[in-house]
C-alpha cells in the first residue's frame, strides 16, 4: 500500500513477507558446519530473495550469467547483473 504522496509504503507487508521463510526455518538452520556453511546460505538467500522480489527465476538467470560471463567486457559487467535484466 502506498502512502498519500505514493513515496513510501505505509505498512512493513513486503519485509515481513521477505523475513518469514528465515524466521519459519531459524531453528533448522543452527548448525551449518562452519562459518563458511553459514556465510554461503546468506549468500545464496540473498541472490533468491533478490530474484524473487524482481520476478526473475533465479536458477535460470544464474545459469544465463554464467554462460555470457566469460566472454562479457569487463566495462559491460553491470549489464548481468539481475536488476539490469528488468
Amino acid at each position: 500500500m502506498r502512502s498519500i504522496n505514493g513515496d513510501l509504503a505505509i505498512d512493513n507487508n513486503a519485509a515481513e513477507r521477505a523475513i518469514k521463510p528465515f524466521a519459519i526455518g531459524r531453528k533448522n538452520w543452527i548448525f551449518f558446519g562452519s562459518d563458511h556453511g553459514g556465510q554461503t546460505f546468506a549468500t545464496l538467500a540473498s541472490f533468491t530473495a533478490t530474484c524473487e522480489q524482481l520476478k526473475i527465476n533465479p536458477w535460470l538467470w544464474l545459469r544465463d550469467t554464467l554462460t555470457r560471463l566469460p566472454v562479457t567486457p569487463a566495462d559491460q559487467l553491470n549489464t548481468l547483473l539481475p536488476t539490469a535484466t528488468n
